[in-house]
């Protein structure tokens, strides 16, 4: 596969990239086998998820079809009940390579952090994965940015836009920075 300097890479050959509501899918199910009914509640507004990026239940159930059709989860059973039965969906081992990469990329700009950032710091927590190694990279990856904004506010020129970015990038820089020093088990 060949990619632009602005492409991500995907690991899993053959699989068209996916979107952040598919990725946070495939990693609520690598975390646990679940139905879609599960896993719509946990990124509604309401849901554990949602408090840091929504997803809404037709969204949700997309991105499941999508992920069973691209062979990142499958069907392992239904789980009976009054209503319709519902579908026990798990990933497969494409899908938990895919996971495991898509957690430890870190994001290409500072207005991910909000969501993109934070969705996988708190979904790594949730599988045991440590997040230090992401947050590291994430510095490195922040690095000439946050350089480069900082000079722009020491122009001559620099004007109110030009402050809040640099103040925009600092304040992530120290979540970055409070983020590696809290024990691994208070991430998320």
């Amino acid at each position: 596969m060949v990619c632009s300097e602005g492409d991500r890479h995907l690991g899993v050959p053959g699989v068209k990239p996916l979107s952040l509501g598919e990725h946070a899918v495939l990693a609520l199910l690598a975390e646990e086998p679940r139905h879609g009914w599960a896993i719509a509640r946990e990124l509604a507004t309401d849901g554990d998820l949602g408090r840091i990026w929504r997803l809404s239940h037709p969204l949700a159930y997309r991105a499941m079809d999508s992920l069973a059709a691209q062979r990142l989860v499958r069907a392992v059973g239904t789980e009976p009940g009054l209503g319709p039965r519902r579908r026990i969906l798990t990933v497969t081992a494409s899908g938990r390579r895919e996971v495991d990469r898509w957690l430890g990329e870190p994001v290409e700009h500072l207005r991910d952090v909000r969501t993109e950032l934070l969705l996988k710091l708190v979904l790594s927590r949730r599988i045991g994965r440590d997040p230090r190694p992401l947050l590291r990279d994430q510095q490195r990856t922040f690095r000439r940015i946050f350089a480069a904004l900082e000079a722009s506010t020491a122009r001559s020129d620099s004007d109110l836009v030009d402050v809040w970015r640099h103040e925009s990038a600092e304040s992530v820089r120290r979540f970055l920075a409070a983020a590696l020093r809290a024990p691994v088990s208070d991430q998320g």
